[in-house]
């Protein structure tokens, strides 16, 4: 019973960011509340019992991407320009692909259910074969190391992917023009006095 109070609390301090997400136009509190947005679903990955998730969720998430976001903020304006008229069209397609992802879930099998594909066939693959087959002892490792070992690599790919393209768009012009539009009143001052 717990555990429903926690998840529906955590459920709720998530809808009510995500709503003051998309209402504000204060960039620096968008930010802000994206970090905590990341932390409240790594706090929801912990109730589902998936710290490794949750870990890096609050790193990436709340972490680095709150930290590129504010150095992004440092370079640009501060707060969103005005939209003028409704958006309907983006929330139609925004309520139609949830109804969707909702929809796909009714086939699932229900959380933690002993009968679920993932615990009939595959786990007792990965329990049973990984000794043999793999030659270590930590079941975990064995699986994100060999068996999902493309995969992880996929990931890092990704995650550096993502460093050099945010590199890429701040490049070194902009950086180097900020710090000389900082730089210029004190110039200013040295040769006024």
């Amino acid at each position: 019973m717990n555990a429903i109070i926690i998840d529906l609390v955590l459920f709720t301090l998530l809808a009510a960011v995500a709503i003051q997400i998309v209402r504000l136009n204060h960039l620096f509190v968008v930010t802000m509340l994206s970090g905590v947005f990341s932390l409240l679903t790594a706090g929801l990955f912990i109730t589902m019992d998936a710290p490794d998730v949750a870990f890096t969720e609050a790193a990436v998430g709340a972490g680095i991407s709150t930290v590129l976001m504010l150095g992004t903020l440092a370079l640009t304006a501060h707060s969103q320009k005005t939209t003028k008229g409704t958006q309907t069209v983006p929330l139609l397609v925004v309520i139609a692909t949830g109804m969707a992802l909702i929809y796909s879930t009714f086939d699932m099998p229900a959380f933690g259910d002993p009968e679920a594909p993932s615990h009939v066939h595959v786990g007792p693959f990965y329990i049973e074969e990984t000794p043999e087959l793999i030659d270590v002892p930590n079941i975990v490792t064995a699986v994100l190391a060999s068996y999902r070992g493309f995969d992880t690599l996929g990931e890092v790919v990704v995650v550096f992917m993502a460093g050099v393209g945010v590199l890429a768009l701040l490049g070194h012009k902009p950086i180097r023009r900020a710090v000389e539009a900082r730089a210029q009143p004190a110039n200013r001052r040295e040769e006024d006095a």
